[in-house]
């Protein structure tokens, strides 16, 4: 299911206008990352795509619906949105209830809702945890919790909005899995983030905005490798593209096994 974006503007009631003409075509199964400052528009620009804000200007098409005339509960069928507070989405009374909301909602049969719930938990490292309240858990559980209540949804496409903030080394690592997951499953994935580290290793497209508009976009290796146009949106390349660049080497990576090929090499050339 294609997300398509065109000439999207987009003005807060209080005049700040935090998009400007923005063209984006997302193609189904991708795995794409958004970076860029606090304020460049990230965030805005993917509450399009399930119908929490409409488009001043411009349209958004999450396949072959307009964003325009479908509410925020149908477009749930298609976009999973999971908040970067968690808090902003967890009412119920204990996990299961949470992570079973969205699919009894969209009237899977009961046998689907458990079996969709089930996989959620086990992959969010939630099992146990069932009948806990999720405000009785730690803000980094409550964040898997969220996790768990968009992934039970099983809709065609997952944004996570700054998944990694307040998370350790261990969630870090499960939403590494999370997104290997999704794209084994085909789904389309769209993280906001500010770990461009995370962003570069998981995903396979970059998004750059600066001042509600793209800067530039494309695959990862080709986005990191344009530092003077990252700076432009206060957005350094990931650590393993610096030090790359620092050694010398001839091409940019941006991933581990990228990074220890490259230095095999330059190590084999030196000596030659």
């Amino acid at each position: 299911m294609d997300i398509n974006i065109d000439g999207l503007c987009y003005t807060y009631p209080n005049g700040v206008r935090a998009l400007h003409e923005v063209d984006l075509t997302i193609r189904t199964g991708e795995q794409v990352a958004i970076v860029g400052q606090n304020g460049a528009g990230k965030t805005t620009l993917v509450k399009h795509l399930n119908g929490l804000l409409k488009p001043s200007g411009g349209e958004v098409r999450i396949g072959d619906w307009n964003t325009q005339t479908y509410s925020v509960a149908q477009l749930s069928s298609r976009v999973g949105y999971v908040f970067q507070n968690p808090d902003q989405q967890l009412f119920c009374s204990n996990v299961y209830q949470e992570a079973a909301f969205g699919p009894t909602n969209l009237r899977y049969k009961e046998a689907e809702v458990t079996r969709l719930v089930e996989g959620a938990l086990r992959l969010t490292g939630l099992q146990g945890k069932e009948e806990t309240n999720p405000y009785d858990l730690s803000p980094t559980w409550r964040k898997m919790v969220a996790v768990a209540s968009i992934l039970a949804m099983d809709t065609p496409i997952v944004i996570l909005d700054e998944p990694t903030t307040g998370q350790d080394a261990v969630n870090i690592h499960r939403f590494t899995d999370i997104v290997t997951h999704l794209r084994k499953q085909g789904k389309t994935t769209i993280a906001i983030t500010h770990d461009i580290d995370f962003g570069a290793e998981n995903f396979d497209r970059m998004i750059v905005m600066s001042q509600g508009q793209v800067l530039l976009e494309g695959p990862v290796r080709e986005v990191v490798s344009r530092v003077d146009t990252l700076a432009e949106s206060y957005v350094d390349p990931p650590q393993l593209t610096r030090l790359g660049m620092e050694l010398g080497f001839t091409q940019t990576v941006s991933r581990e096994e990228e990074f220890l090929a490259a230095y095999r090499v330059l190590i084999m050339g030196r000596s030659s």
